[in-house]
């Protein structure tokens, strides 16, 4: 049994939602929650599109968006969805037609956005091509595309104003006895993001798409959102996410993960636990760190694995990790398995060795639960 385990001071209680179908992933409920993401090609450009949404659902992405801007589009969604491995969602702004469209094609939910979408006429001929096609509906707020009778009523976007948006069409979903959908409130600033989700968490009990728009780069939009979504994620509110960033939407994915990873809310892949290294350290850390990252990427069964530069926190941390590997002196350390000191390994076979082990307690893992089924 893997050492991945959670305690009860570490239990984070779900707010409780109603379960929709997103394709064949369910969303809401007791369902793990769903990491997305979106794909950034010319939806025109088919083979771009496809390789983008199976690179991303190689890296683990439970759902895809694609968006269609355009007739062109609608019209390469259909063979988008055809070659995809996971469901795809259909990201609709401004002009309803897509969002009918894209139900016909096979898309698997629409993204609609209340503010710009049109007409309440218009987001019924909507919802009845969704019902027609078995597609289920994400209703996307968002802070800076607001109706504009909320931004008189409020004077600039706020809280109140996105859930009153969010709710308003609701109501014209349930009006018509549609049902099948989640509702996001996203801002990208994250104070006004976390207490617009927290009131339209209280207000309905539809699955809640959690994200922080329009994040930035790599590296500040990973930050904004793992404290956004974190905090969120931590308070149990969230069916599923999305990390907006400015890169490759692998990284998105990627970063999802180590956010539900992070608060034990999802386990895939090996969980790296290493030090920062310093001049204690009896082999080059980072390095390794970034070796081991890019070997083991192949790897999607959850384990830990901890990489100490030396014997400070080295065998305290190996001992909650299903490998280890802590540093020491003359060019070897020592290695851990399940916990326990097993034997010494030179610094420079020390990477090939880590994979091997790591492999090896992936297949017994898998093992064990194909036996437990």
């Amino acid at each position: 049994m893997s050492l991945n385990h959670v305690r009860p001071w570490r239990d984070i209680y779900r707010r409780k939602s109603r379960q929709i179908m997103v394709g064949n992933v369910p969303v809401g409920g007791d369902a793990p929650i769903a990491v997305q993401t979106m794909t950034n090609t010319l939806t025109t450009d088919v083979a771009a599109t496809v390789a983008q949404v199976q690179a991303a659902a190689e890296a683990g992405a439970d759902i895809v968006r694609v968006s269609v801007p355009d007739e062109a589009s609608s019209k390469a969604l259909k063979e988008i969805v055809r070659e995809s491995p996971v469901p795809i969602v259909a990201d609709i702004h401004f002009h309803y037609r897509r969002g009918i469209e894209a139900a016909e094609a096979g898309a698997a939910c629409l993204r609609i956005n209340p503010g710009n979408i049109g007409s309440e006429d218009r987001v019924k001929e909507v919802i009845k091509a969704a019902r027609d096609h078995n597609c289920s509906i994400r209703i996307g707020v968002n802070a800076g595309s607001l109706e504009k009778h909320l931004l008189e009523k409020y004077g600039e976007p706020c809280p109140e104003a996105m859930v009153e948006s969010g709710l308003e069409h609701i109501r014209i979903l349930q009006d018509n006895d549609f049902h099948e959908f989640k509702i996001s409130v996203k801002a990208s600033d994250v104070f006004l993001s976390a207490a617009a989700y927290q009131g339209i968490a209280e207000a309905t009990d539809a699955p809640i798409h959690l994200g922080i728009t329009e994040a930035g780069g790599l590296v500040s939009g990973t930050i904004k959102s793992a404290i956004g979504l974190g905090n969120l994620l931590w308070m149990g509110i969230g069916d599923t996410i999305r990390v907006s960033l400015s890169a490759d939407p692998v990284e998105e994915v990627k970063v999802g993960f180590e956010i539900l990873k992070s608060l034990g809310l999802r386990h895939r892949g090996v969980n790296i636990i290493s030090c920062p290294s310093c001049a204690r350290q009896g082999f080059d850390v980072i390095k390794t760190v970034e070796a081991l990252e890019h070997r083991l990427e192949h790897i999607k069964t959850p384990m830990s694995l901890s990489i100490i530069g030396c014997v400070v926190n080295g065998p305290g941390e190996a001992l909650m990790t299903d490998v280890g590997f802590t540093g020491g002196g003359a060019g070897s350390g020592m290695v851990y398995l399940a916990g326990k000191a097993s034997h010494k390994m030179s610094n420079d076979q020390m990477i090939d060795h880590i994979v091997e082990e790591v492999e090896k307690k992936a297949a017994e893992l898998d093992a064990a639960a194909e036996a437990a089924e």
